[in-house]
C-alpha cells in the first residue's frame, strides 16, 4: 500500500520537493546531508523503497515501492528525485531515471551520494577558497578615496549591466552614493535579477532600469537624450573567444560598432567620463575577439581630446566571472566530471572580481588622455597548477584533467601590452597605462567598410579588415599577409 497522505506543494523552504529512492544507510545519510546543506537546492519529502514494513525513516514517510514512483511523484508534487541505492543495477537505474523523467523531476544519479553532497556543498560558497593560493600573489584592493568622490551624487550609467563585470560595478558603485545609477542590458532577465539585489525588488518598473541593445544607434541616442549621464561604463560585449572566432560579423556588431554607438551618444550628450571595459587579449591579438577589442580600443582613442575624458581597461580572467574558467572548473568537478584543459603549459593572467571592478573605478578617476589601464596582475598562472590547487582546497586531490588542444584563437601565454605599446607608470602603484595610439589616416573609412562587410555576413572580408585596421593582429588560422586585398594599403579600396 502506498503511504499517501495527502499531497503538498512546492517546499515553503525554497527547495525542490525531492524523492530519495532507497531509505537504506546511503539514503538517510544522504537526506541529513541535505538538511545540513539547504543551498544545495533539495529538500527532501519522502523515500521510495521495495523492502516492506518500513513506515519511516529519519523522520520522512516511505511513500512505497519504487515501482510507485511516478504514482507518487503526482501525488506528492515531487520536483526532483535522487537515486540512492550504490548498489542498484545499471539497467535499474536506467528503468528509474527514464520514469523519473517521464513524470518531468530532475534526476540525480552519482556513484557516492555524500562525497556528491560534500562537494556541491563546498562548491556553493567560493568565498571559503583561498584566492591568493588561485592567483599566486595576494589580492589586490585598488579603489581610492578619490574614486568615491567622482561617483558621489553624480548621474551614472552602466552598459551590460546584468553581466559578471557590469553587475559587480553596479553594486560597488552604489555604495558610492551616485544621485542615479541607470542599469542597461539587453536581457531582461539579467536585469530583474540585478534590480531585485541592488534595489530589493524586481518589479522592473523604475527608470533606471533601462533594456536596449547597443548595436541599435537611434535607440541609444533616445536613451542619452533622456537619462543625460555624467559617467558612463561601457560592459556591454560579446566575450566568448570560440563563438565569436565562427561568427566573426557579430563580434564587429556588438564590440565595435555598438561601443561607438555608445561612446558618440556619451559625447553627444554630454558625458564627462566614459571607461570602455577590454580584455588582455587585444594585446598582440590572435581571435577575433582580441581583434575586435583592440579595435573598440582605438575608437575610443581617435575620439581623445574633446569634453569627455576617455580611458579603456584591459583585464586578464576574472575569477568566478560567468563563464570563466573558474565558472567551468566547478561545474566539471561538481559533476564528477574531468576537467578539460586545452594544454600542459597553457597560462593565463588572473584576476578577481573585485579587483577588475576596483580597477574600472579608479581608471575612471585617474583618465587623462584615453590611456589603456592595466592592473600589475603579477606572474601568469599554469592553469594545470591552479585546477591542482582548487581541488586541493576542496580535499580533492585526484581530480582528472583532459587536455583538448588549443581552440583557433587560443594563445598558450597571453600578454597585457602588446611589443608595440610602451608601458608608463600610473598615479597608481599597481596600475600601469600605455600611451594614446594614433589609428591610421584613412580609419573612418576602414570602419565603415568593416561595418558593411558585417552588415552582408562576409566574415572572410571582415577578418582582412580586421587586419588592415589593427597591423598587429595576425589570425591563428591564418598567418600569411593579406592576398586577396593586396597590401598594405591598395589604391581604390
Amino acid at each position: 500500500m502506498l503511504n499517501l497522505p495527502g499531497s503538498r506543494s512546492r517546499s515553503r523552504r525554497g527547495g525542490l520537493n525531492t524523492l530519495v529512492v532507497g531509505a537504506g544507510e546511503a539514503g538517510r545519510t544522504l537526506v541529513r546531508a541535505l538538511r545540513r546543506s539547504p543551498s544545495y537546492g533539495l529538500v527532501p519529502i519522502g523515500f521510495l523503497d521495495d523492502a516492506r514494513g518500513l513506515g519511516r525513516a529519519v523522520g520522512l514517510p516511505v511513500f512505497g515501492p519504487i515501482s510507485a514512483l511516478a504514482d507518487v511523484a503526482r501525488a506528492r508534487r515531487a520536483d526532483a528525485c535522487v537515486v540512492a541505492i550504490p548498489s542498484l543495477p545499471a539497467q535499474r537505474v536506467a528503468e528509474i531515471i527514464e520514469t523519473a523523467r517521464g513524470c518531468g523531476l530532475h534526476v540525480r544519479f552519482l556513484p557516492s551520494f555524500l562525497a556528491a553532497v560534500e562537494r556541491d556543498a563546498r562548491l556553493s560558497d567560493l568565498r571559503q577558497i583561498r584566492v591568493g593560493d588561485l592567483l599566486g600573489r595576494r589580492e589586490l584592493h585598488v579603489v581610492s578615496e578619490k574614486t568615491g568622490a567622482l561617483i558621489s551624487g553624480r548621474r551614472v550609467l552602466v552598459t551590460g549591466a546584468g553581466g559578471s563585470i557590469g553587475s559587480e560595478l553596479c553594486r560597488q558603485i552604489q555604495g558610492f552614493g551616485p544621485e542615479v545609477l541607470y542599469l542597461l542590458d539587453h536581457d531582461e532577465s539579467n536585469l530583474h535579477g540585478l534590480q531585485l539585489e541592488i534595489m530589493g525588488n524586481g518589479l522592473l518598473d523604475a527608470d533606471e532600469i533601462v533594456i536596449a541593445d547597443i548595436r541599435d544607434e537611434r535607440r541609444i541616442d533616445q536613451i542619452f537624450a533622456t537619462v543625460q549621464p555624467d559617467l558612463v561604463f561601457h560592459a556591454a560585449a560579446h566575450k566568448h573567444l570560440p563563438l565569436l572566432e565562427r561568427h566573426p560579423c557579430e563580434a564587429v556588431k556588438s564590440n565595435v560598432n555598438g561601443t561607438q554607438n555608445v561612446l558618440e551618444a556619451a559625447i553627444r550628450h554630454g558625458a564627462s567620463r566614459f571607461v570602455l571595459i577590454s580584455t588582455d587579449k587585444a594585446a598582440d591579438p590572435v581571435s577575433v575577439l582580441g581583434a575586435s577589442k583592440r579595435l573598440a580600443e582605438l575608437v575610443v582613442q581617435r575620439a581623445a581630446g574633446g569634453p569627455v575624458t576617455l580611458a579603456s581597461v584591459r583585464f586578464g580572467n576574472v575569477l568566478g566571472s560567468r563563464g570563466s574558467f573558474l565558472s567551468v572548473l566547478a561545474n566539471q568537478i561538481a559533476k564528477a566530471e574531468p576537467v578539460t584543459v586545452t594544454h600542459p603549459d597553457v597560462s593565463r593572467f588572473f584576476m578577481t572580481v573585485e579587483e577588475a571592478v576596483g580597477l574600472v573605478l579608479e581608471a575612471a578617476a585617474m583618465a587623462e588622455y584615453a590611456e589603456t589601464f592595466v592592473l600589475d596582475m603579477g606572474e601568469p598562472v599554469q592553469i594545470v597548477d591552479l585546477v591542482r590547487n582548487y581541488a586541493e582546497q576542496l580535499k580533492l586531490p585526484n581530480v582528472e584533467i583532459r587536455y583538448t588542444g588549443l581552440r583557433p584563437g587560443e594563445k598558450l601565454a597571453e600578454k597585457v601590452f602588446s611589443d608595440a605599446e610602451e608601458r608608463v607608470p600610473s598615479a597608481h602603484p599597481k596600475i600601469w597605462a600605455t600611451r594614446r595610439t594614433e589609428p591610421p589616416e584613412d580609419f573612418p573609412l576602414l570602419l565603415e567598410r568593416l561595418y558593411a562587410a558585417a552588415d552582408d555576413g562576409d566574415s572572410v572580408l571582415v577578418k582582412e579588415l580586421f587586419q588592415r585596421l589593427v597591423p598587429e593582429y595576425v589570425p591563428s588560422d591564418r598567418k600569411e599577409t593579406l592576398v586577396s586585398i593586396g597590401a598594405p594599403y591598395p589604391d581604390g579600396f
